[in-house]
């Protein structure tokens, strides 16, 4: 398993937990497409492989994004903020982000009167994604 650079290392602000929130772009639209968390051992493995890795909080596991649904990230590029507290990671998402079955996580709008519209239709089966 590679290791971060110390550059690298120094610039990302991992939590009390080892975790640095992840906010996954397609790169070429600019669609924001999902938020997850990374650790150490995810953010190396991502930039070793260029498919992404989260860590899974739930699972307390690494998570490899498409790994049973098939719907896969690749990185284009990696950029951390300011603060180093968030990486924003610009992608290639191969079919849906979300295990909703909709290519972004975020599907739902909030009115004016405080009422949720969803805004993105399901365009994947998520029995078929994930096994019902």
């Amino acid at each position: 398993m590679s290791e971060l650079t110390p550059e690298l290392d120094e610039a990302v602000s991992f939590d009390d937990k080892g975790l640095v929130c992840a906010v996954a772009q397609q790169h070429d639209s600019g669609e924001v497409l999902m938020v997850a968390w990374m650790n150490r051992e995810a953010l190396a493995e991502t930039l070793a492989s260029g498919q992404v890795c989260y860590w899974s909080r739930s699972r307390g596991k690494l998570w490899r994004k498409g790994e049973t649904s098939g719907q896969t990230q690749k990185l284009v590029e990696l950029r951390v903020d300011c603060d180093g507290d968030t990486l924003l990671l610009r992608v290639d998402q191969k079919g849906v982000a979300c295990h909703t079955g909709r290519r972004s996580c975020f599907y739902r709008a909030v009115a004016a009167d405080g009422s949720l519209t969803e805004v993105l239709p399901v365009t994947a089966d998520p029995d078929e994604l994930y096994g019902a």
